[in-house]
């Protein structure tokens, strides 16, 4: 019989291992690129959308160069991966009255990928 604690040790393992290889960076960019029409990877680069180099740890609505609606300035988060994974989810949902008019990434798979990738973006 396997104790709790020797169980969930193995859970967690499994569950770490899991989560490991769902983000994948190079997946990622290649779904990235339905993004890429409207945001830039390029520092200060400006399209329709800002610029995405530096997003991970970036407080939301502040990039240079960017009018962000009032919306967005006000939402107040850090883009961490919690809060990427919940607004490219349902970006509209997420800060209603913004100008993204994308309706998100459904594939949780393919948004823990995009996240992997925008972690890499300097």
């Amino acid at each position: 019989m396997v104790s709790r604690l020797t169980a969930g040790a193995i859970m967690g393992a499994v569950l770490a291992a899991g989560s490991a290889s769902a983000q994948d960076a190079a997946k990622g960019e290649q779904v990235f690129r339905q993004c890429g029409v409207c945001h830039s990877t390029e520092p200060g680069v400006t399209k329709l959308g800002p610029s995405l180099a530096g997003v991970v740890g970036r407080k939301a609505g502040t990039e240079p160069g960017f009018a962000y609606s009032e919306a967005m300035k006000t939402f107040g988060k850090v883009w961490d991966k919690a809060t990427l994974d919940t607004y490219l989810t349902n970006p509209a949902g997420t800060v209603p009255g913004g100008k993204m008019v994308f309706v998100g990434v459904k594939d949780a798979t393919q948004r823990t990928d995009v996240i992997a990738y925008l972690e890499t973006l300097k």
